[in-house]
């Protein structure tokens, strides 16, 4: 039976970035250089952000394999669904900012979502 040890691994760092997204809601709004109106509403989106993620990631870093793989689908349909919303109401360096970070996440997931299964 598969340990899935790649995917267990990204989804505690997954957790992590879960739990800094609930402590520290700003950090959205102040990475996409938002104007003041726009702050409230992208912290509110960082706080879900939060908590998707670390109800994803309990399943990903404790759930049998199956479970595991079907968290860690989960996580790579949230990054790319992430990456065309942001992507969507962002320009410039900010766009690809954005679509750096949730292509490149959920690329690694899906990575060590195949790793794992030939594991």
């Amino acid at each position: 039976m598969p340990t899935m040890k790649l995917s267990r691994a990204l989804s505690a760092a997954t957790a992590s970035y879960g739990a800094y997204a609930l402590a520290r809601p700003s950090h959205l709004p102040d990475a996409l250089g938002s104007q003041a109106g726009d702050r409230d509403g992208l912290e509110l989106l960082s706080q879900s952000y939060g908590v998707r993620d670390l109800a994803v990631s309990a399943a990903g870093v404790f759930g049998s394999p199956r479970v595991v793989k079907a968290a860690m689908a989960i996580r790579i349909a949230a990054d790319l669904g992430d990456c065309a919303l942001l992507a969507a109401r962002t320009e410039g360096d900010v766009r690809r900012k954005v679509m750096g970070v949730t292509l490149g996440w959920a690329g690694l997931n899906a990575v060590a979502l195949l790793v794992d299964r030939k594991a």
